[in-house]
Order: structure tokens, then sequence, then C-alpha cells
């Protein structure tokens, strides 16, 4: 993640009451007052949650949680998909790269905090997401989740790619492959519950920074089950 820029963003008001909750999975200080914190100005209230962490999110309904990218967090991250109630709760790492994210890509890690963590930038982070943790769907149409991306280029170029959001229309996602806006591409993915699926898509945007926007081909039907998928993760 990026270190902000500018001018410092501008915080919410501490007094509305908190709507939804996130867990605080085993986090040290001084990162952990920091995280609640910064979830405290959205109105999310933080809960410290250790020892037996998979059991209690079993039978405890959460919003959202922090957890270290480490070995021992896929046992908490297999509780969670495997919940009733937390099956499509928000799993933020801490600590590590995208690439390292990618070893839970299995349980959809949605974002990453990275460390050492600054307050600016975490901020920065809660804010993109904000949106689904509370629930307000109608405000908030794009999935943030880290997972490969398999792309083939229109001259026949096979790379790959770390998704960082997706939409009914399109995905952003990260590469170093030099592509430019207006090539055709056939990407392919999964995403939790939706099998592995090809679409054609164009790129629609670059930035400096090795990201880019694709657009999904409206005349691919196959994106009907990407719109299918989004609707009934925001619905759960």
């Amino acid at each position: 993640m990026q270190k902000s820029s500018g001018t410092a963003l501008a915080s919410p008001l501490r007094s509305r009451k908190a709507s939804a909750r996130v867990a605080l999975v085993d986090l040290r200080e001084p990162g952990r007052a920091l995280l609640a914190d910064c979830f405290k100005q959205f109105a999310i209230e933080s809960v410290v949650l250790t020892g037996n962490v998979p059991e209690r999110l079993q039978r405890e309904k959460l919003e959202a949680c922090v957890l270290q990218l480490a070995p021992e967090a896929a046992a908490v991250m297999e509780s969670v998909r495997t919940s009733a109630s937390n099956s499509r709760m928000l799993i933020y790492g801490l600590g590590g790269s995208a690439q390292e994210a990618m070893k839970f890509s299995q349980y959809g890690v949605n974002a990453v905090f990275q460390e050492p963590l600054e307050r600016q930038a975490a901020l920065k982070l809660v804010r993109a997401t904000q949106m689904l943790v509370l629930h307000e769907f109608r405000r908030y149409v794009r999935i943030p989740i880290i997972t490969e991306i398999s792309m083939v280029s229109e001259d026949g170029r096979r790379f790959t790619a770390t998704s960082q959001e997706i939409s009914t229309g399109g995905m952003s996602v990260k590469s170093a492959e030099e592509v430019q806006p207006g090539v055709e591409l056939e990407v392919s993915f999964a995403l939790l519950t939706l099998p592995r699926i090809w679409i054609r898509s164009q790129v629609s945007w670059r930035k400096p920074n090795q990201t880019f926007g694709v657009h999904f081909d409206l005349k691919d039907e196959r994106r009907l089950r990407i719109k299918e998928w989004i609707e009934a993760y925001l619905e759960n």
C-alpha cells in the first residue's frame, strides 16, 4: 500500500454510533490500537479476539476481520468461509504484499494493510472499503478482493495479474506486464463460490504504478455469471 500524499484525510465525526463490528484477531500493540481507531472513525466497532478464534467466528456474527498473514491464519479464514453467518465477511490481511496474500486466495482475502502500519494509509483503506463493512451496498458496487487473474492478449501473450476490485462491468488489477488502453484480452479467474470463468475484456486505463483496468465485453454472456455472483455477495 502506498503512503498517502498531500493533505491529510478528513476524519468523519466520531460521535456516530457503531453499526458494524470488525474482529482484530491476535494483533499486537500498537498496531491493534491504531486500526481500532481507524475503524472507529467510520462507525465500525473493533472486537479483540484471542484464543480459540475459529470457534467464536463460527457462532458470532461480525462484519469483518483483520488478521496477520501468517500460516496460522488459514484456520481462521477457513472458519470464516464455512460459517453460516460469516461466509461473506470482509477479510483484511495484515502485513506482506499482495503476492503473499495470494497464498490465501482460496479464502478470498479482500484487502491488505501493509506493515509497518501508517495511519493515513490505513485510513485510506478503511475509507475505501467501509461501505461493504457497513452494508451500504447502494453506495458501493465494487468488491475488493485479491486473487490471481490469468490473461491472454490479442497477440497471444500470456501473463498473470493480481485483482484489486471487481464490479459487474470490469475489474482493476496489478501486473508488471506492459499493456496499453484498447488492448483486447481474455481474462480468467475464480472467486470463492464462482468457479473459474473466462471472459472477453478490453484494457480501459493504465496507471504508472502498474495497475490497470479492464472492461468486460457487454456482448459476452459469461458476464452475467459475474453479475449474479456480485449480487449474491451483496445480498448475503
